[in-house]
């Protein structure tokens, strides 16, 4: 098995390369939907995050109500800190037994994190290669302004709120280029995949 962590900044065509892969065989591991299935009713970190955050975080239907607790957390860096502590083990646990479960289903699986926050997470070291969708901040502003809607100066906080390029840079194996049109992104995807399928299958033998 090759375990990849794919990452980028927000609106860096991602996404893109992650279907891709998945189009050619790979196991792809969304690390948002992971984080969203560990706080869902009935799991530990939500009855967890009921006691630590109150009764008003849940909603009528048992589910995290996340607009109530992003109210609370999002000026509150302990309350931030303590939230993390929850759902960081949690995500971990879930994610890792995800990543086993594919290794013993085939052993030359290509298994690929999808992970925005690979650097806050502190979690590169995990992984065989981390891969960069790069993109410059001003390309992705212009994204997501354009095809999500946001303001400038929204767009402009959203990329400030996550690693900067160098700090992405610093633990990267490999970037793919997604500044221009999607079926260059691809046309990259598809030779990432050649090589990680290479890489698969040597590590197995």
């Amino acid at each position: 098995m090759l375990l990849v962590a794919l990452t980028g900044g927000i609106a860096s065509g991602k996404s893109t390369i992650a279907r891709r892969l998945a189009e050619h065989g790979a196991v792809v591991v969304d690390a948002d939907q992971v984080a969203r299935d560990v706080v869902a009713p009935g799991e530990p970190a939500l009855a967890e995050i009921a006691e630590a955050f109150g009764p008003g975080v849940i909603a009528a239907d048992g589910s995290l109500d996340r607009a109530a607790l992003g109210a609370i957390v999002f000026s509150d860096p302990e309350g931030r800190a303590r939230l993390n502590a929850i759902t960081h083990p949690a995500v971990l646990e879930r994610s890792t037994r995800l990543f086993a479960e594919a290794g013993r289903a085939d052993p030359e699986a290509v298994v690929v994190y999808d992970i925005p926050l690979l650097v806050e997470a502190g979690r590169a070291d995990e992984f065989d290669l981390v891969v960069l969708a790069h993109a410059p901040a001003e390309v992705r502003r212009e994204r997501l302004v354009d095809l999500r809607g946001m303001s400038p100066e929204e767009a402009d906080r959203r990329i400030a709120a996550q690693a900067s390029d160098a700090e992405r840079f610093a633990i990267t194996d490999l970037v793919i280029d997604t500044s221009g049109e999607e079926r260059m992104t691809l046309q990259q995807a598809d030779a990432l995949w050649a090589d990680l399928h290479r890489r698969a299958v040597g590590s197995a033998t």
